[in-house]
């Protein structure tokens, strides 16, 4: 199963301050290979980056050294929903495509030489489903392949008001995973506590939740703001309501999201790696 999960290619647009080496613009100096200016060899004494040209130059006839930034990890995070409406699919359980998600996370946080922790969540923070952030992402693959078969109790997801407690105090890339049937002022709320991590929402949806309804007769849907399933009969005016209520959803929590400059990533059936590659080339300077 492991190798049946594709990468995908990330980056972020700030300077971390993670001391450990890695892939990303830092403020850390180092062995880089990013030229920021000269001080002296007293002010930092590294005999290896003597600039002799700059210290012929200097007529108190002081050592200067190069000074270079190195590239550092930057911690990744994945917070999943596990609430009930993500036991939800007629192809794939959401629960389920959301594990292939985070585990595609995880192989290409490791690739980019990058810690990866992972935090789930249902109506509180999952403290069972938590993967602290390691350069090794065994752990979480493990953990991922659990959760594939794991079929979330009917319950809320007001556990995301918390997640933010799981975080480093260190700025992250954290992505969101999830299908954000919950009310929009409590997203908001979450989101407002999250504002120091760069925050990536992957939005699952299903077409069966809506768009595949009959337009008359019995069937179960699921409310798109609660997260509850509820047994209607159905009729082809009731069937265009759903639809239109999940068309405006939509609208409101991408409009909520760009409120915060955290543009969603909606995913509305089989998960596309390149396209979330595509997504950081749009929206995230390199």
């Amino acid at each position: 199963m492991y190798n049946e999960i594709k990468e995908f290619s990330y980056h972020i647009g700030w300077r971390n301050r993670g001391r450990h080496p890695g892939r990303h613009a830092s403020t850390q100096r180092g062995m880089g290979m990013e030229f920021i200016g000269h001080t002296t060899l007293v002010a930092y004494p590294d005999p290896r980056r003597i600039d002799l040209r700059q210290t012929i130059r200097d007529p108190m006839e002081q050592v200067y050294v190069r000074l270079f930034n190195q590239k550092s990890a930057t911690p990744v995070f994945a917070i999943c929903d596990m609430s009930g409406s993500m036991n939800f699919g007629a192809q794939t359980r959401k629960i389920r495509r959301a594990a292939d998600i985070v585990e595609s996370i995880a192989r290409s946080a490791s690739r980019n030489a990058d810690p990866f922790g992972f935090v789930g969540f249902d109506e509180i923070v999952r403290e069972d489903w938590i993967s602290t952030a390691s350069f090794k992402p065994q752990r979480a693959i493990e953990l991922m392949e659990r959760l594939k078969e794991h079929h979330p109790q009917m319950v809320s997801g007001d556990g995301i008001a918390d997640v933010w407690r799981y975080l480093p105090r260190e700025r992250s890339l954290v992505f969101m995973v999830s299908d954000f049937h919950m009310p929009l002022k409590q997203l908001e709320e979450a989101l407002a506590n999250l504002l120091k991590h760069h925050i990536v929402p992957v939005v699952l949806w299903d077409a069966d939740e809506y768009k595949s309804l009959p337009e008359f007769g019995i069937t179960a849907v699921t409310d798109p703001e609660s997260g509850m399933k509820r047994t209607l009969f159905l009729r082809k005016e009731y069937r265009d309501r759903i639809i239109a209520a999940f068309e405006a959803r939509r609208e409101a929590i991408y409009k909520l999201f760009m409120q915060f400059d955290m543009p969603p990533f909606f995913v509305e059936g089989e998960f596309d790696a390149d396209t979330l590659t595509e997504y950081f080339h749009q929206f995230v300077a390199a």
